[in-house]
This record gives structure tokens, sequence and C-alpha cells, in this order.
């Protein structure tokens, strides 16, 4: 599982006393787009939180540049990689631009303190994410969409080479999670190493480069979408009878749901509905 910086070793994952995923290993590769995806409760945010060290594995590891994340102070773990949770609350009466400048907090210490770098990156997180002319309004006035890119500027203010998103369109309606996802291909093309959770299997295929499908805190396939969403796959996983028909627009695969529609004859007239 060599040239990954960031990787999971034989873990064992959980809450408390509650196991989640025993023996989990994956490795992410550099640079890549990778979309973690699966049925509810099957472990994907659990794994994605090991990622950022939020949860501690009862055994095995998670490694990030050859060594044990949990190894690292803090703040030394926030200036390699950053996290947009699936809940973010911001403080009350906090503007965009002051939420945005917390990202850099893990490069602040006693001996350094704010500099025009630090300006400059918060500036650019802004412009990235289309939030700058929001400059000055209160998050808690924004719309979803709008809150949910101020939040992928202040991880962007961070200024990590691998960004982690637990389920980032959540809440979001169709535009507003079309958009988010093209902004994070654009970081991606760029450079960035993004991981994220996506209940979506469609937007998982056509804009992930690695996808790893999970069932019962077990990963079931990883690859490329052409690899992992397939009609067999989808069905073993989810539960889900459907068709896998390349999309029009981008040529990945395409999840169409069969459902009860199968071999369901089309109503002719109003039979069956006499009244009584």
């Amino acid at each position: 599982m060599g040239g990954s910086r960031l990787q999971v070793e034989s873990a064992t994952i959980g809450y408390d006393k509650r196991i989640i995923s025993e023996q989990l290993s994956v490795s992410i590769p550099d640079q890549s787009f990778t979309v973690i995806v699966g049925p509810n409760a099957c472990g994907k945010s659990t794994l994605l939180r090991g990622l950022s060290r939020l949860l501690k594995p009862s055994s095995g590891q998670v490694l990030l540049d050859g060594a044990d994340i949990s190894s690292y102070k803090t703040k030394e773990v926030a200036r390699r990689v950053g996290l947009l949770p699936q809940t973010s609350i911001a403080p009350d009466g906090i503007t965009v631009a002051d939420l945005v400048a917390r990202g850099r907090y893990p490069h602040q210490g006693f001996l350094r303190q704010w500099t025009e770098d630090d300006e400059h990156l918060v500036a650019r997180a802004m412009r990235r994410t289309s939030v700058d002319d929001l400059a000055g309004r209160l998050v808690d006035e924004l719309s979803g969409g709008q809150r949910q890119r101020v939040w992928v500027a202040m991880a962007l203010a961070q200024h990590t080479d691998i960004l982690l998103l637990d389920e980032p369109t959540t809440f979001l309606d169709i535009a507003h999670q079309i958009e988010l996802m093209e902004l994070l291909t654009d970081l991606h093309s760029v450079g960035h190493t993004l991981v994220a959770v996506l209940h979506d299997l469609n937007h998982a295929a056509r804009y992930g480069t690695h996808l790893i499908a999970m069932k019962d805190g077990k990963v079931v396939a990883e690859g490329s979408p052409e690899q992992v969403v397939t009609a067999e796959l989808v069905e073993e996983v989810f539960g889900l009878p459907c068709l896998v028909v390349p999309d029009p627009v981008a040529g990945t695969p395409q999840v169409v749901p069969l459902g009860r529609m199968r071999g369901r004859e089309k109503p002719h007239g109003h039979e069956g509905h006499r009244g009584v």
C-alpha cells in the first residue's frame, strides 16, 4: 500500500464499545478524488473520521505521511489535512470573512501571528469558492448552498493538500449539489487529494476518480467508477435492482433504478376503478 500519504492499516474503528469496522485496510491514492459510497450505517463516515483523527482505532493504525496519525500534534494534522464535517455550526454573529479566516488557525502560534500570507490565502480561498462578495455578510443569514461554500472556503484556507468531506451535498438542492461538485472537481484538477462521503452514486461516478464501496463495515470493492459501479455490485451493496448505462453527458456509469416498474403493464382505460 505504498505511495499513499493517507492509509488505514488493519484498523478496528468504532464508538465506545460498538465496533463498526474490523481489520479495515484502505489506501487513498495521492491526488485522487476518492469517493466513499455505501448504504446507511455501513461505516462510510466512521472511516472518514478515522482518516481525520476524530476517531482513534482500537487496534491497527491510520498513517499520514508514513507515521501514525495519532503521533502528530493536533495543529500539525490540521496543517496537512483539511476536514469538512457532516454538520458545521458557525458561532453566532460571525461574518463570512472571519469564519474563513479561522482556517488559518493551525498556522498561528506564539511566535507566528497573522501575516500578509494568511490574508492572501484567505482571499484566494474565498475567490475560488465564489464567496468573496459575501465577505461582510453574517454566516447565519446565508442560504444553505452559500453556507456550504463558506465552509469549503474555510477548509481551503487551511492550505492543505488533502481535503476530507463528509456528505458535503446533504441538504443542498440539486443545483447547489452540482455547483459544489464542480468546485471540488476544480480543486482536484489543481492537485488536491479529495476524499468525500457521498450518497448519490451518479455524482460519485461522474466526479470521482477512485471509488470505495462499503457494506457492513467492510470494503467490498474499490477502483475506478467503471470498475465499481456495475449493476451486480449496486444490487449486492444497496439491494437495488438497476441498469447501469453511460451518462449521456460525461460518459461515466449512470445508475437507473428499475424499482417496481419492472414488468408492470401500463393501465388501459379505467378498468378496476369503477365506482361501487
